[in-house]
């Protein structure tokens, strides 16, 4: 699908775990989503920790629930109390890996932004192993998100 004014509503699809750089992502995400008058899927995942293995877990905890509240809160982070004029966001929550429920969201999308690293991992690589692995099996453009640089201003008119 081709994006732009007078064109079909595109999608672009964004990660976010709350993270700095998944902050910068949705960013620029928004600033891609606005010029291009596409709606956004702000997507973020859970999934159990393998190390859980037979211990216990409180029957009330709700991980979806926990990652709804970092998506909610990043957001607000990002946009305060006011989004863009005209952005059409949408929040989802998923269960899975990172790397499998942002590759699954992203089929069809114009473009999937991820930020170079998350939560995990060791903080010297250059590339987080699921913007790594985005990047190398995505079925869309992927925009990897290095630094805090901010997007440039909306061009209005």
């Amino acid at each position: 699908m081709t994006v732009g004014p007078g064109s079909a509503q595109g999608r672009i699809v964004v990660g976010v775990d709350g993270s700095r750089h998944s902050l910068a992502a949705l960013r620029w995400a928004a600033h891609f989503a606005t010029i291009f008058g596409a709606r956004l899927d702000a997507v973020a995942s859970w999934e159990y920790p393998q190390s859980f293995g037979w211990a216990a877990i409180a029957p009330e905890w709700d991980p979806g629930q926990d990652m709804a509240k970092v998506l909610d809160d990043a957001v607000r982070a990002v946009f305060g109390d006011q989004r863009p004029a005209g952005l059409k966001l949408e929040l989802q929550v998923r269960e899975g890996g990172a790397a499998k429920v942002l590759l699954g969201a992203s089929e069809g999308a114009d473009m999937l932004v991820v930020g170079s690293r998350g939560h995990g991992g060791f903080a010297g690589l250059l590339l987080g192993s699921v913007s790594a692995n985005v990047a190398e099996h995505a079925s869309c453009p992927v925009f990897i998100v290095h630094g805090d640089q901010a997007p440039p201003p909306v061009p209005r008119g």
